[in-house]
């Protein structure tokens, strides 16, 4: 049996679909669904029913997806490793935000790179949630780290932590909004008109992170637009720091900023916004053990995030 036609048919059993399977193999849908038919004349039983949206696999497709996938996994796994190299270095490429791969994952995954560590090698690289879940789809990554929970049976993704978000800003603005008693009102009250005169540091022009807390704790919309919009939440904090404005920042990123006073949190919601960080790799990849490990180890490191 030709290993392209399994591979086809593997990443169509994981994307469910002709179409994103075409993407992800950078083949002609009519290119995939050919390989597909034949492998099925081959077999002589259908391994997908056609659907308005995407295909099921039949029983029989699932069954041969079980038993082939590992192995194909493995052969690539072989071919990316490289057989000539003398190296034992066992490479691990991981994907995520900037800020939450720098500052939690890389620091967890550096413990796998020495020796007692089986001699992994980590490559790192950053993106959004749309760009590292393509990435990891298309196999550029062994592991993504997301906001966003992927969708399909191609991706398989894993609670990570969660991680609260605060309202932050210098000193001197925490004294002009109000001090002593004041402050205190405005912690307890839901609602936001002490800080609308406020400017704003953010990562991008839409506000996102000061939008969503807005909406959860105060149910309205921040009414000042972006003063400082830097594209990294380490960024931010410094901008906070130094007086630009307020900032909605993850606790982890700004706790040594409030413990030295460099900031102040503004606000002290009963129940903190939060946003949920997954794990993610492609489905049926955890056989490959150094990515069954890396995963396991970032999961148990996460357990004091929180």
């Amino acid at each position: 049996m030709d290993l392209a036609l399994l591979r086809t048919f593997v990443t169509v059993h994981r994307a469910g679909s002709f179409t994103r399977a075409a993407a992800l193999l950078g083949l002609s849908q009519p290119a995939v669904t050919s390989q597909i038919r034949t492998l099925e004349r081959q077999l002589g039983r259908p391994l997908f029913l056609r659907q308005a949206r995407g295909v099921t696999p039949t029983t029989i497709g699932d069954e041969l997806a079980h038993k082939a996938a590992p192995h194909l996994d493995a052969l690539v796994e072989i071919t990316e490793t490289g057989l000539d190299d003398e190296s034992s270095l066992r490479t691990l490429h991981l994907a995520g935000p900037p800020e939450f791969t720098a500052e939690r994952a890389l620091p967890a995954l550096t413990e796998l790179t020495g020796e007692d560590g089986q001699g992994y090698a980590l490559r790192a690289s950053f993106g959004n949630a749309e760009e590292t879940l393509e990435g990891l789809a298309a196999g550029h990554h062994d592991l993504a780290i997301s906001t966003a929970r992927p969708r399909g049976a191609l991706l398989t993704a894993s609670t990570l932590c969660d991680e609260e978000h605060v309202l932050v800003a210098a000193p001197i603005w925490a004294d002009q909004i109000g001090s002593g008693e004041a402050l205190k009102t405005v912690r307890a009250v839901k609602r936001a008109p002490a800080f609308e005169n406020v400017p704003v540091i953010e990562v991008h022009e839409s506000l996102p992170f000061v939008s969503r807390y807005w909406a959860s704790v105060f149910d309205s919309r921040p009414a000042a637009p972006g003063t400082v919009v830097v594209p990294d939440l380490r960024a931010v904090l410094a901008c906070a720091a130094a007086g630009a404005g307020l900032a909605v920042l993850p606790r982890y990123l700004c706790a040594a900023a409030l413990e030295r006073g460099d900031v102040v949190a503004l606000h002290e919601p009963a129940v903190p916004p939060l946003r949920t960080y997954f794990l993610v790799v492609r489905t049926g990849t955890l056989a490959m053990p150094h990515i069954a490990r890396a995963h396991e180890w970032l999961l148990r490191a996460a357990a004091d995030w929180c």
